[in-house]
């Protein structure tokens, strides 16, 4: 339904998107994940028509809509649009917000179209209500409905939760996957915020410097980033100092790790990590459990109470630094050492910086 070959653009002499490529099935909900400034939006607005492309080409439905050579108008491309600041007619009603695009549907064609939606949102009792007397969440929904009344090829949505509380953009982050999937719709999403991404979407992409780092499911986004950009930047966790032993296990100072162990050695010129290779391996907080039993102790330095967890920073033996997710009733005070096990399913490790020196446990190791 949506695809993306090679696509730059620049403005000016600064170039914000560069050689971008990627593609969406019909009824597949994507997402473009990253920090502010990385080229997020200005691919949302290339798609969408707002600005040309400087290379490359994007096709909506098998057919090419941008290129150096080609432009299609906006209003041609078939494509709904929920924008930052939902952008409702303020002297319409909910009901006429809805209908706006509809004009050319029959009376009754568009009284039925606009009651399915209204029914669809939840907006039924706010049908005769204007823009100013709803809640944000209620504005973000009918913004959606007026989107997708005349059922476009494609949505798009640009930072749709951006300007509610957070419990609500979790609970709408839902309902609205939950319409898209049952209006059968495709649609891209543009995203600061990971925890959006994740429960919208099928396929995010991690965007950096304008580029995709990683185009994936939020799962392996997570536990099997293709890159360090990525490891940091989608959810929490912490590097720790390791040793490759063979090509499935790694020696960190809480032990060994066994699992594929996937590296980015080749890209610094080492074709293979073998034997002494050093490493950095990312630690999810999931990834260290709470075990009375265990005879390795960590303190704990820090905890931050969730309701039915607490996230733990624990000073391990060297001084290196981990996170553990603890069930609370598991409250420890700070200072108290607590047991702890590694519960590790994905190892992932990037080479170190600096390859020829390593620390495992509070002791310097140096390439002989």
């Amino acid at each position: 339904m949506l695809k993306l070959v090679q696509v730059s653009q620049a403005y000016g002499s600064r170039e914000v998107v560069k050689n971008l490529s990627f593609n969406l099935l019909p009824g597949q909900i994507g997402c473009l994940l990253g920090p502010s400034g990385c080229g997020k939006t200005t691919v949302l607005r290339c798609i969408a028509g707002f600005e040309p492309v400087a290379a490359g080409h994007i096709e909506i439905g098998n057919e090419t809509v941008s290129s150096p050579a080609r432009l299609t108008p906006p209003e041609k491309r078939q494509i709904g649009m929920v924008f930052q600041d939902y952008a409702l007619f303020p002297h319409l009603t909910v009901a006429d917000n809805i209908a706006f695009g509809l004009g050319a549907l029959g009376r009754e064609d568009r009284q039925r179209r606009v009651d399915a939606l209204l029914a669809l949102t939840g907006l039924l009792e706010t049908a005769n209500k204007y823009p100013h007397q709803l809640s944000g969440g209620q504005q973000q929904r009918v913004a959606l409905a007026r989107a997708l009344a005349p059922r476009p090829r494609l949505l798009l949505m640009d930072e749709p939760f951006s300007n509610l509380d957070v419990e609500l953009r979790e609970r709408l982050s839902l309902e609205v996957r939950d319409i898209l999937r049952r209006e059968g719709m495709t649609a891209l999403i543009v995203t600061h915020d990971q925890n959006e991404a994740f429960a919208l979407a099928d396929v995010v992409g991690v965007m950096h410097e304008g580029t995709i780092q990683q185009w994936d499911t939020p799962y392996n986004l997570y536990h099997r980033p293709s890159n360090r950009f990525v490891a940091d930047f989608v959810g929490q966790g912490v590097f720790l100092p390791g040793m490759v032993l063979n090509n499935e296990m790694v020696e960190i100072e809480l032990g060994v790790l066994h699992g594929m162990i996937p590296t980015d050695c080749e890209a610094t010129g080492c074709e293979h990590c073998v034997h002494d290779c050093y490493v950095d391996v990312l630690l999810r907080p999931d990834d260290i459990v709470h075990d009375d039993e265990s005879l390795l102790l960590a303190e704990v330095e820090h905890k931050a109470f969730r309701g039915a967890e607490f996230l733990y920073t624990l000073k391990l033996p060297s001084g290196a630094r981990a996170l553990s997710l603890v069930p609370s009733h598991h409250d420890h005070a700070i200072g108290e050492k607590i047991g702890i096990k590694l519960a590790v399913d994905h190892v992932v490790a990037y080479r170190r910086a600096d390859a020829d020196t390593h620390r495992i446990g509070g002791s310097i190791i140096r390439r002989q």
